[in-house]
């Protein structure tokens, strides 16, 4: 089947959830015989879109890439301003502000719309990764009547999910691909649709080589000491200043050596705090070597479709602690019995005494989680579920096509 990808942004140095689901999901098709190619922007950063790469056409582990120009950059003059507006009643601002709202978000693309009309014909099914971004508001209505197309949201219940204008969005494309059950509820109840397609998370490797939690604590000077660990985008929306806030308040209450190892690159302000280190963007071994070493991930986020660093700890045998009032981590805490929801700073100093008290405890919340991602997030069974969406888009598109003829 071919099959073309449209997302914000794509390549390996790309840190962001939903841009590394494409690139996995991208790659385990074309291994499983599939040709796909990804049309995104020409950026590496999210905060301005700022054009990086080198406009055009490369290949990346058998994935055809073509990268187009961002015409338009986001700033925090023009954006800010409106964001803030909006978010305070995102159902109910004026369509104009929504429209100019949609374009701010970006990215901007420099002939998107007629590059995808001028290519639609060499595909069989478009997936569109992620609401949120014109990739996805412009390229789907573009679409939507010229081939087979699928939505993979990555929606949370936040605030731009709101936005009145996603409410045709989220009617046009003939199959959804969901990470989790508690996305495709959220979905269903806020758009008030009963959506077809399939809920299959994402693949996690679980036989790439094991961590080494000593190497990493000898590169980073950590000593011996019991570490949590977060890993992932260091922003607000992320929630890693209440994350640092609350550790901070933590260690004025008490006399222990845990440290805080922060793994990503910071978009905020760090404490100038002993016990708080910074490492920086890690590489996939450094990552699996920095959980192998933690005594606990820490997932901080109140917006997220899925956590793939939650499964990743998992499968190197850790505990988690989650943020509770996102219903996704709730729901992968509850299923799994591998991690502990937290909400406010009471809870989050309670369970981390729980493990510090109970590391035996804590070692078996490990070992359940990696049951659960064996079980459940193999690339077999992830891509069987996304193979059944590809052909029901097809089937789902050809009676659309064949209602209209009547």
């Amino acid at each position: 089947m071919k099959i073309l990808y449209t997302v914000q942004r794509y390549g390996s140095q790309i840190v962001g959830g939903s841009e590394a689901a494409c690139r996995h999901f991208s790659e385990e098709l074309v291994r499983r015989g599939h040709d796909v190619e990804v049309m995104t922007s020409c950026a590496q950063s999210y905060i301005d879109w700022g054009d990086e790469y080198t406009p055009g056409t490369e290949e990346i582990n058998g994935v055809i890439v073509h990268r187009l120009p961002v015409v338009e950059r986001r700033t925090d003059e023009l954006f800010g301003p409106l964001h803030g507006h909006m978010m305070k009643k995102p159902a109910s601002s004026p369509l104009f502000e929504q429209q100019r709202w949609a374009r701010l978000m970006g990215p901007q693309l420099q002939d998107q719309r007629s590059w995808l009309l001028r290519n639609a014909e060499r595909f069989d099914v478009a997936v569109f990764m992620t609401y949120l971004y014109s990739t996805t508001t412009a390229g789907l209505p573009t679409l939507a009547n010229r081939l087979p197309t699928i939505l993979q949201p990555t929606a949370h219940d936040e605030p731009p999910v709101y936005v009145s204008l996603f409410q045709s969005i989220f009617r046009q494309p003939d199959a959804f691909l969901f990470f989790t059950p508690e996305e495709r509820a959220i979905v269903e109840r806020i758009f008030h649709i009963e959506t077809k397609g399939n809920t299959v998370g994402i693949g996690i490797d679980q036989f790439s080589p094991p961590g080494d939690g000593e190497q990493f604590r000898r590169e980073h000077n950590l000593g011996s000491a019991p570490y949590l660990l977060y890993v992932g985008r260091l922003d607000p929306s992320k929630g890693v200043g209440e994350l640092m806030n609350f550790f901070v308040e933590m260690k004025k209450r008490q006399n222990n050596d845990l440290m805080l190892v922060l793994a990503g690159d910071a978009q905020i302000d760090i404490p100038d705090h002993p016990d708080i280190r910074l490492t920086g963007f890690l590489t996939e071994q450094g990552k699996r070597d920095a959980l192998a070493g933690s005594m606990a991930l820490v997932q901080s986020s109140y917006f997220e479709s899925f956590s793939i660093v939650l499964c990743e700890a998992w499968v190197q045998n850790r505990p988690a602690l989650v943020q509770g009032k996102c219903e996704v981590l709730r729901g992968q805490a509850m299923r799994s019995g591998g991690a502990i929801p937290y909400e406010g700073f009471a809870e989050f100093e309670a369970s981390v005494d729980f493990l510090l008290q109970n590391p035996e405890v804590a070692n078996q919340m490990g070992l359940s989680g990696h049951e659960y991602v064996r079980k459940n997030y193999g690339w077999d069974t992830v891509m069987e579920g996304v193979e059944e969406a590809l052909l029901l888009a097809q089937s789902q598109f050809a009676t659309r096509r064949h209602a209209l003829k009547r």
